[in-house]
């Protein structure tokens, strides 16, 4: 029972592709008697866009527009005057003439083969049945065509003589041609020239504005099951695909940066799937999330973490070694990568478990007091950028967590901030004294005033090589001596008089 229900179903599509056709070809095709048919319009490759506001054009764009137009005009008209000399037809005209009028009013006739067509079209086939007389001519008109549209009913129709592979003649065109000529051939049911385009298209690249323009056109010629080895190139069938989740393939690739020893090639390819991972998939035409997990990202930072403290484990150790520049490439790498998973996270708005993370690496903070600020300071720039995330409202913590990571941290970032400063380019010292002092402001007033003063001290001993926190230091001296807020004082204003109502 498969087959006739298949058989049925192919029969629908075409009885409304006849239907879409014969709104464009008027009723009353080819009765016995030679008649004229004029078309009410062409397919177009997706329905009419809204009206854009009006534009009033300036002389100048009135002038350039109309030049610009009368140009591609006599270009395609060339072109049409060119493929009607070597056609098949034009030395032995047949017995159906076929005229294509487009909007402006310029028509291209054809004196076509009435078999050449039956045999060609189903839908010519269909229309051309019946007829009294072999010898009998008749007049078929198509018009309000686009100027593109004319150019392509004179190439299908030449298309129709061709006894060779149809797709090697498109070798060539562009994809926007090659929609127009499939949008034509299926108009009229040439299924020769329909599955020549379709074959075309599969064999050639595209760019993604043309990926779009393609599914656009089929998705409106309703062609997507004839066109089911062309879309394997977007889409992969779930019975055949390898049993690998995204998220697999996310974790494979962020571990291929984390682990990758060429720097420039890492460098490259950090920034292309930060890039991937933060494009919004709201609008493609799938709107199945596709990304990397939480507990894959996590996963990665406590690798990178174990990592950093086996090689600060080895930096911190008396004896002198001969692999300084190894190891000290090797911190600033593990620091990096942190960096980077810490920059995805934040983005996705689930840094939040990373602070307390790395609030509570007590061990590694020890580490990182032991060993020369030349190994260590590509370590503060994780807590730098921390602090800049929470100065800056991205990543939401509660104050105990603000309060440890400061606690744990704070100091090694002043002992480091003179060599992160010289050392790297990267580190804007403005953006991270402006994330100090907004992360140590949103804390309880007496934990600001001991930050602070010890800031203080520390300031006036090191000068430049301790960050600039004075913008702090000026708020909460105002909040605590100057403009003091008590919880306890009521500064409501607002009355609330009770009195009983009597309907």
């Amino acid at each position: 029972m498969a087959a006739p229900a298949s058989a049925n179903r192919d029969r629908d599509r075409d009885r409304e592709r006849q239907v879409s056709v014969s709104a464009m070809i008027k009723h009353g095709f080819i009765p016995d008697s030679p008649s004229t048919l004029s078309p009410s319009r062409t397919f177009s490759s997706s329905p009419p866009p809204p009206a854009p506001p009006p534009h009033t054009q300036t002389l100048f764009e009135m002038m350039s527009g109309t030049k610009h137009s009368d140009e591609t005009r006599r270009r395609i008209q060339d072109r049409i005057s060119k493929l009607l000399q070597h056609a098949p037809f034009h030395a032995n005209p047949g017995d159906v003439r076929v005229t294509v009028v487009e909007k402006d009013g310029f028509r291209v006739t054809m004196d076509v083969d009435k078999s050449v067509l039956s045999q060609k079209s189903r839908f010519f086939a269909d229309k051309l049945r019946g007829g009294s007389s072999q010898s009998q001519s008749h007049t078929v008109e198509i018009s309000e065509c686009e100027s593109d549209d004319v150019e392509a009913y004179v190439e299908v129709v030449v298309f129709m003589y061709c006894e060779d592979n149809v797709m090697k003649k498109l070798i060539g065109q562009s994809v926007s041609k090659i929609l127009t000529l499939l949008k034509v051939s299926a108009a009229i049911m040439f299924d020769i020239g329909v599955a020549a385009c379709l074959d075309y298209l599969e064999a050639i690249p595209w760019t993604e504005d043309e990926q779009d323009e393609i599914m656009s056109q089929l998705g409106y010629l309703q062609l997507h099951r004839s066109a089911s080895q062309l879309l394997l190139r977007l889409s992969s069938d779930p019975s055949t695909a390898p049993r690998m989740s995204a998220d697999d393939i996310f974790a494979s690739l962020l571990t291929g940066v984390l682990q990758a020893k060429d720097d420039k090639a890492r460098r490259e390819m950090k920034a292309l799937l930060s890039k991937l991972l933060q494009e919004d998939p709201s609008c493609s035409h799938d709107r199945t999330k596709l990304d990397v997990s939480k507990d894959t990202l996590y996963h990665l930072c406590h690798n990178c973490i174990n990592s950093l403290v086996l090689c600060l484990s080895d930096a911190s150790s008396t004896a002198e070694r001969p692999d300084r520049g190894a190891l000290i490439t090797e911190i600033a790498r593990e620091a990096d990568n942190i960096q980077w998973i810490v920059d995805i996270l934040i983005a996705k708005k689930i840094g939040e478990e990373f602070v307390k993370i790395w609030a509570d690496q007590k061990e590694l903070a020890a580490l990182h007091s032991r060993v020369p600020t030349v190994y260590r300071h590509e370590i503060s720039r994780i807590t730098a950028q921390l602090c800049i995330g929470i100065g800056r409202g991205h990543i939401l913590v509660p104050k105990e967590t603000r309060f440890s990571l400061l606690s744990t941290w704070l100091e090694a970032l002043y002992d480091d901030f003179g060599w992160m400063r010289r050392a790297s380019r990267a580190v804007d010292k403005k953006s991270v004294e402006d994330g100090l002092c907004q992360t140590i402001l949103t804390l309880p007033l007496l934990q600001q005033q001991a930050l602070l003063l010890k800031w203080f001290d520390r300031f006036l001993n090191k000068g430049d090589d301790c960050p600039n926190i004075q913008k702090a230091f000026e708020i909460w001296w105002r909040r605590a001596f100057i403009r003091k807020y008590s919880a306890d004082t009521d500064h409501s204003k607002l009355q609330i008089t009770l009195s009983d109502y009597q309907s």
